[in-house]
């Protein structure tokens, strides 16, 4: 869904909020004298576009470029700013505006999950309601059901592993596929970039030992082997049954994203100044990975 496609800021901020990205709402809050737009008027900023208007000119210019510097703060927040209509500005107005920013941060925490078998679905499930932007992977198109949850990205790609190349610094990547090859070259290049949060890989410790074998052949580093999570899920939550292992994985997830958020780990956000390992018993069977995956 296309979110600038719509022609009405809240049609485009719904379809933002659904995709896990940020956006500002300017607001005009109160007008004093001539001004170019009523009081109530409202415009919708994202990084790189803009829905409805506030008047033009530099004004709606500064407007675009205070709401850009709040969005790289990467937090909720409201601030107003007082603009008065003169040679500072450019305008001829002669009035005043306060203006009302409300930046609706992106969610900070980027899942890639791969692979619309039986447990990518129960852990779609899980992950479509809670505060993260999911883009949910595979080759397959008769697998997604029909009804994609909201918040949730469908990506049908020929090539899953490519899409590990657009994923944001600092993302989970959890893979799953429906075969043990693509598994391997999704994980790979998700640790090759060195800069993931999390590379699960749903498998046993005999798919796990021939992983990080082949893995070290290939030159990659110890330190970025250990950085992948196979078997995936936490121990303390057994069981096979798709929904299980999709909640064993979910509860790992979120103990990981929220202890990174306690510690102020956000390796995908700018800050700027505001204008004016696991357990080796936790084995998942093949016949879950593959035949339920």
């Amino acid at each position: 869904m296309n979110p600038f496609a719509f022609q009405h800021w809240a049609d485009a901020a719904a379809a933002l909020r659904e995709q896990g990205e940020g956006y500002v709402l300017v607001t005009v809050l109160s007008v004093k004298g001539s001004a170019p737009r009523d009081t109530g008027t409202k415009m919708l900023v994202s990084a790189d576009r803009t829905v409805n208007a506030i008047g033009g000119g530099q004004l709606e210019h500064d407007a675009i470029q205070t709401a850009r510097d709040l969005l790289l703060q990467g937090r909720d927040q409201q601030q107003i700013i007082d603009y008065p209509l003169g040679p500072k500005l450019g305008q001829c107005c002669g009035g005043r505006v306060h203006l009302l920013y409300e930046c609706f941060a992106p969610s900070a925490v980027e899942i890639a999950l791969f692979g619309a078998g039986h447990v990518g679905r129960a852990l779609t499930s899980i992950l479509a309601q809670l505060p993260v932007r999911l883009r949910w992977i595979d080759s397959r198109a008769e697998e997604f059901p029909d009804t994609i949850p909201p918040g949730v990205e469908k990506i049908l790609s020929d090539n899953p592993e490519a899409e590990i190349s657009k994923l944001k610094p600092g993302a989970y990547v959890i893979v799953m596929t429906h075969n043990h090859p693509l598994d391997y070259a999704i994980a790979e290049a998700a640790l090759k970039r060195n800069d993931t949060a999390y590379v699960g890989v749903i498998g046993s410790n005999t798919k796990a030992g021939r992983f990080r074998m082949r893995l070290k052949y290939w030159g990659l580093p110890r330190e970025a082997i250990d950085h992948m999570r196979c078997p995936v899920g936490l121990s303390s939550v057994p069981g096979k049954h798709p929904m299980e292992v999709a909640v064993s994985i979910a509860a790992e997830l979120i103990g990981l994203y929220q202890q990174r958020a306690l510690q102020g780990i956000q390796p995908n956000l700018k800050a700027l100044p505001i204008l004016e390992q696991p357990d080796p018993d936790n084995i998942r069977s093949e016949d879950t990975e593959n035949g339920s995956a």
